[in-house]
């Protein structure tokens, strides 16, 4: 579950390996596991922050920017384990999907099992550097967000019976300057970071 960690030597792959602990040990572990938690928790929090649009099938959230950044700030390994835990208890019954809902199904489900998806590639490309400039986290955050489509837009479908037309404005049309500015400040805060973790 480890990625590299800023010990002596080893290169820190994702701003939460600068927290320090040596690979395999026990101390490791234990902040992999609380990492894992506080990325659930991150995007269970930020899916509160929830506006409905009028006539809309798909509120506005900020669960998409929760779950960006987890990708880029945790890693492939921690940002999958994150995102399958915040789906877990949700579908468990924990209120803290979008708008306080829980549980499986939905027309909204494709997008959180869209979460596990995007985070994890946001966090695979964000190892490789995905997220130390301005062009390169922009490029990393849309296709994060164009991976939640891919899973969400399906299921909307399935579940409401919306053509492909009106559920492409409903699922993902509708929210695209929302989008836009979640990675602006995505592309201004992740390579800020970095220098100052540089310096």
């Amino acid at each position: 579950m480890a990625n590299a960690t800023a010990t002596a030597g080893v290169r820190p792959a994702v701003l939460s390996d600068l927290i320090p602990a040596v690979p395999g040990s026990t101390a490791a572990r234990v902040r992999d596991a609380v990492l894992v938690v506080a990325g659930a928790g991150l995007t269970g929090l930020a899916a509160q922050i929830s506006v409905p649009l009028p006539g809309g099938l798909v509120p506005v959230t900020g669960q998409t920017f929760a779950v960006v950044l987890v990708g880029a700030a945790l890693g492939m390994n921690r940002a999958f384990l994150s995102m399958l835990l915040y789906m877990a208890v949700g579908a468990a019954g924990v209120p803290w999907f979008a708008g306080g809902a829980s549980g499986l199904g939905g027309a909204t489900f494709g997008y959180v099992l869209g979460f596990i998806a995007a985070a994890s590639l946001v966090g695979w490309l964000a190892q490789r550097g995905g997220d130390r400039t301005v062009a390169r986290t922009v490029g990393t955050m849309v296709l994060g967000n164009l991976v939640i489509y891919a899973f969400g837009l399906p299921v909307l479908v399935a579940v409401t019976g919306l053509d492909l037309g009106t559920a492409l404005v409903e699922g993902a049309g509708k929210f695209v300057l929302g989008d836009l500015l979640k990675i602006a400040v995505a592309a201004g805060l992740l390579p800020a970071a970095w220098k100052l973790a540089n310096r």
